[in-house]
């Protein structure tokens, strides 16, 4: 389900937070808003955090499903993103990814982007490991 943009519900629990990060004049198009692909891995850096945390070793993503673009990033925005998990299998982890905006010189975060991000533990030789200890 996506949500809009201008949704000010309640932020995700600070516990979920995977990264917290500067959109930079680096990570921009032409027009001079943020490349969706950077959000995007920044998405998967944070979701990969809580992943390995969780499985408590390597993790790889194997799906993106889902991802809505809601509005664009600035240079200057703070960019957070928040993973929480919604379903753990024998090997794999689902969770639900939520990026936000702050503007530099504001306070209001709203959301930018969501996504399910599904990772799969993996071991020393790149195959699939149990992700519950």
């Amino acid at each position: 389900m996506a949500i809009s943009p201008h949704d000010h519900s309640e932020l995700p629990d600070p516990a979920d937070l995977g990264i917290l990060t500067t959109a930079m004049p680096a990570d921009t198009n032409p027009s001079g808003d943020i490349f969706g692909g950077w959000l995007m891995s920044q998405m998967d850096l944070a979701a990969g955090n809580i992943a390995a945390r969780l499985s408590k070793g390597r993790v790889a993503t194997i799906a993106v499903d889902g991802m809505v673009f809601l509005t664009p990033v600035q240079v200057g925005d703070e960019v957070t993103v928040y993973a929480k998990v919604i379903s753990v299998g024998r090997t794999s982890m689902k969770m639900k990814v939520d990026a936000y905006r702050r503007p530099r010189e504001g306070e209001e975060k709203t959301r930018v982007t969501e996504g399910i991000f599904t990772f799969v533990g993996i071991d020393d030789f790149g195959k699939p490991r149990p992700v519950r200890a």
